[in-house]
């Protein structure tokens, strides 16, 4: 009686058109950087791993169109990501990855240096940090004398359109870590953070 060979799951008889495809964006990736690949080709990447069986291509322009941007993909809440045919556990937890990867680095980037040392670091910092947050939250950034981040925390997550906020909290924190400066960000459920300075 003949032995039945089976097939891998991942591995199709036929080598899929888009292999080649992702072999090229690789090259060009490494070969050029970043910069050479464009928004959606820069998304495939980042769904490689989640669909190894699947063209990433019509998902990633699908994503785009949906959000706007590659950044508004990587912070879009989960259940909106879910609302996009297509996307599956996998391919969020490779979003949220790449996404923590990136808040992560940018404030090890911040910590190294002169930080918050004018209105547009403050702005991208908050950007980078819970720009696309869906809940209300209010933050506290406590910096030393030279603009220095000393220390980045949540004081309150609200709800959709509440936080409560304790005054005597703030200034003890404040204390505790020896701040000479605070940043007060308040983050509406909407796009952009608002900002307010205080100095000890």
């Amino acid at each position: 009686m003949p032995v039945k060979t089976e097939t891998p799951e991942d591995e199709p008889a036929e080598r899929p058109h888009y292999h080649g495809h992702r072999q090229r964006l690789r090259e060009r990736f490494r070969k050029s950087g970043p910069d050479a690949l464009s928004d959606y080709e820069s998304l495939e990447m980042v769904l490689f791993a989640s669909l190894p069986r699947r063209d990433a291509k019509p998902l990633a322009k699908s994503l785009l169109k949906k959000f706007g941007s590659f950044a508004e993909v990587m912070h879009a809440p989960e259940a909106l990501l879910r609302e996009v045919e297509g996307v599956g556990e996998a391919s969020i937890n490779q979003i949220k990855l790449i996404a923590a990867a990136a808040t992560r680095i940018a404030r090890g980037e911040l910590r190294e240096r002169i930080l918050l040392s004018s209105w547009d670091d403050v702005i991208g910092y908050c950007r980078t940090s819970m720009a696309f947050a869906d809940k209300e939250q209010f933050r506290l950034l406590f910096l030393d004398k030279r603009n220095q981040l000393i220390a980045d925390e949540v004081q309150q997550m609200g709800t959709v359109d509440h936080t409560p906020v304790y005054p005597r909290e703030v200034i003890k924190r404040a204390l505790e870590l020896s701040a000479t400066a605070l940043i007060l960000v308040h983050k509406y459920p909407t796009r952009y953070p608002t900002c307010a300075f205080g100095h000890s």
